[in-house]
C-alpha cells in the first residue's frame, strides 16, 4: 500500500468535554467511541502531546473487540498526517497489553496505543477504549494524561490522510511492510516476540516434563486477547494437548461474555476446578491479557496470595533466581507479600491502585515483583502486568515442587500465616448514590479512631496518600482506610474504570498467625468485619443493594 494522499483538517465545531483518560485510558460505550470525530479528537490530543511523534516509531494494537480494526486505520492515517515515521502493528490488530509494553522496550519506541476496555464486555452494545502507554513501556504517567485531556477541551480539529489513494486500506491480514504518505506500516506476528521473552524468564522445557506427566491443565482466554497467545505457548511450545485452552479465539464481543477472570465471570471454568477432579489446575486472563486467574483442584487462588507465593518461590524460575530487588503492591492489596518480604529481607513498598505507580520503582530498580489485588501480578520484565508471565510462574513453581497447588497454598499459609482477604463489587450504582456514601464516610473518617468496630477498636481512619520515594511526586486521596488495633482493615474506594454508573469496592482484610485456623472459609472469617462496614457505611441503604454484585 502507498499513498501520496493529502493531510486534510477536518474542523470541530466544538471540543468534546468529556475525554479525561482514567488510570486506564479513555473507556466509553462503542456507540460513543463511534459517533463522528470522537475517535479522532481524542486521538489528535495524543498525537499532539505525546513527545517524539515526528520521526517517531509507535506501536499499535488491542484486544480485539469491536472496533479495534477501524481504530488502527485511523490512527494509521493520523499518525502521517503528523509525520510520524512507523507505526508496528500486529496480525488482526491482536496485541495483549504486556506484549505492547514488551514491544515498545523491544523498539524503543516513543510509547504505544492500546485499543481496549480491559476486562469490560465488548461488542456495538459493549465498550471501547484507548490506553496510552509511554516509551518505557508503562501506562502514560498522570502528567501526560493531564496533558492530554487539557488538550481535548481546546480543539478545533483533526488532522488525518484524505480517505481514498489507499489511505484507508491497511491491511492487518499478514506480516509485511506497507506504507502511507511516508508513514511505514510494519505488520508483524503479535505473538513470536512474547514467546521469546518468556522462553528468557522461565525453565520451559521444565513446564513441559510437567504437563508431559499425569497434570492436566485448562486455559480460559474467554474469546479474548490471549488465545492465540496461550495456544501456541501451552498446545505447541509446552506440548499439552489440543483443545487444552478454551475459548481461544478472540471474537469483537467475546462471545457475549464478560473478559474478567473470576469466579463470577470467568464460572464456567470455576466450576471444572471447584467442583470437578479432571484438571490439576486452572487459568483465566482478561481482555487484555493482563489480568490473571489461578485455579487448582478445588483451590482459588486469592491474587493478594498469588502475589505473596510468587514472591516466597521466585528462586524456582531462572529469570529471578538472583535474587530480587524488592517488591510492591498496591495499597488495597493484602500485606500477605510485606510479610514474605519481611522475612527474606526485601523492602516492600504500599503505592495507590494503577499499575503506572509501580513504574518508577521498576524503572529506577527498587523493586522485581508487584501486584494488585485486581487479579495482576508482574515483573521488571515489562511495565505492565502480565497475566500469562504469572501463569507460566505458577507452573514453574509446580514443576519444581511436584505438588497441587492446595499443597503450594498450605505450606505457604503454615509458614507465613494467612491473610482472610475479600472485595466485594457494588456495581453501576447510580452516581449521586455511590459519591454521598463515599463523601459521607470521608467526612467522617476523624471522629473514627478509637471507635469500636467489629469487637475491635479503630486504631486509624484516613484518605491514603502516597509519596513516591523515586521523584518525590505526592499522591492524595487514594481510598478510604479503617486500620484496626489487630491488624486488621477495612478499604473503600469508587473505581473509575466502567462506563455505568460507579463501582464501590470494599476490600476486607484479617490476619491469622501460621499457629491459628487457616483452612476457613474467607467470608465466614471476615463475618463480623463485613457485618461492621455495611452498618458503618449504610451501603444496602445507600446502594440499593442486599448484596455485592461479584465477591472475590
Amino acid at each position: 500500500m502507498s499513498s501520496g494522499a493529502p493531510v486534510i483538517t477536518i474542523p470541530l465545531s466544538s471540543p468534546f468535554q468529556d475525554q479525561k483518560p482514567g488510570t486506564s485510558g479513555l473507556r466509553k460505550s462503542s456507540r460513543r467511541f463511534a459517533e463522528p470525530h470522537y475517535l479522532e479528537s481524542f486521538i489528535e490530543a495524543v498525537l499532539r502531546t505525546l513527545p517524539g511523534v515526528a520521526g517517531g516509531t509507535l506501536v499499535v494494537g488491542g484486544d480485539g473487540r469491536y472496533g479495534n480494526q477501524r481504530a488502527i486505520e485511523v490512527i494509521a492515517r493520523m499518525g502521517a498526517a503528523h509525520g510520524l515515521a512507523r507505526m508496528v502493528t500486529t496480525t488482526g490488530g491482536i496485541l495483549s497489553t504486556p506484549a505492547a509494553s514488551h514491544l515498545i522496550r523491544q523498539r524503543q519506541a516513543i510509547g504505544g496505543i492500546i485499543l481496549s476496555a480491559s476486562h469490560n464486555p465488548g461488542g456495538p452494545e459493549g465498550d471501547f477504549g484507548v490506553k496510552v502507554n509511554g516509551s518505557n513501556g508503562g501506562p502514560a504517567p498522570e502528567s501526560l494524561t493531564s496533558a492530554i485531556h487539557a488538550c481535548t477541551l481546546t480543539l478545533d480539529g483533526y488532522r488525518i490522510l484524505e480517505a481514498g489513494a489507499g489511505a484507508a486500506g491497511v491491511s492487518l491480514a499478514a506480516p509485511g511492510m506497507q506504507t502511507m504518505a511516508g508513514l511505514t506500516v510494519e505488520v508483524i506476528d503479535g505473538v513470536s516476540d512474547y514467546l521469546a521473552l518468556m522462553e528468557k524468564l522461565f525453565d520451559l522445557d521444565r513446564i513441559a516434563e510437567l504437563l508431559r506427566s499425569d497434570f492436566p491443565v485448562v486455559f480460559d482466554a474467554l474469546h479474548a486477547v490471549t488465545g492465540p497467545y496461550a495456544t501456541q505457548l501451552l498446545e505447541q511450545r509446552l506440548g499439552a494437548p489440543a483443545g487444552t485452552v478454551h475459548n481461544g479465539i478472540p471474537l469483537e464481543d467475546f462471545g457475549g461474555g464478560h473478559p474478567d477472570p473470576n469466579l463470577t465471570y470467568a464460572h464456567e471454568l470455576a466450576a471444572l476446578l471447584l467442583d470437578g477432579d479432571r484438571y490439576a489446575f486452572g487459568a483465566a486472563c482478561d481482555g487484555d491479557g493482563d489480568r490473571n486467574m489461578i485455579l487448582g483442584r478445588g483451590c482459588f487462588v486469592n491474587p493478594s496470595d498469588s502475589l505473596a507465593v510468587l514472591t516466597a518461590n521466585a528462586s524456582v524460575a531462572p529469570a529471578y533466581a538472583g535474587g530480587l530487588a524488592g517488591v510492591a503492591r498496591s495499597m488495597p492489596t493484602s500485606a500477605a507479600v510485606d510479610v514474605v518480604a519481611k522475612e527474606l529481607g526485601l523492602t516492600c513498598f504500599e503505592t495507590p491502585t494503577g499499575w503506572k505507580f509501580f513504574g518508577n520503582l521498576l524503572d529506577a530498580g527498587r523493586i522485581t515483583l508487584c501486584g494488585e489485588e485486581s487479579f495482576g501480578t508482574g515483573s521488571d520484565h515489562v511495565r505492565e502486568k502480565d497475566g500469562l508471565w504469572a501463569v507460566l510462574f505458577w507452573l514453574q513453581i509446580l514443576a519444581e515442587r511436584r505438588c497441587s497447588v492446595g499443597e503450594v497454598m498450605a505450606g505457604h499459609w503454615a509458614r507465613f500465616g494467612r491473610h482472610y482477604y475479600s472485595r466485594h463489587d457494588y456495581e453501576a450504582i447510580p452516581s449521586e448514590a455511590a459519591h454521598g456514601l463515599y463523601d459521607r464516610m470521608q467526612g467522617m473518617l476523624a471522629t473514627l479512631s478509637g471507635e469500636a468496630f467489629a469487637g475491635r477498636r479503630i486504631a486509624t481512619a484516613d484518605d491514603f496518600r502516597y509519596a513516591d520515594p523515586v521523584d518525590g511526586s505526592v499522591s492524595e486521596h487514594q481510598g478510604l482506610r479503617l486500620l484496626l488495633d489487630d491488624g486488621s482493615r477495612v478499604v473503600l474506594r469508587l473505581s473509575g474504570t466502567g462506563t455505568q454508573g460507579a463501582t464501590l469496592r470494599v476490600y476486607l482484610e484479617r490476619y491469622e498467625p501460621a499457629s491459628g485456623q487457616l483452612g476457613l472459609d474467607p467470608q465466614a472469617a471476615l463475618g463480623d468485619l463485613i457485618a461492621a462496614i455495611n452498618a458503618l457505611a449504610e451501603i444496602p441503604a445507600r446502594t440499593g443493594m442486599d448484596r455485592p454484585t461479584v465477591i472475590t
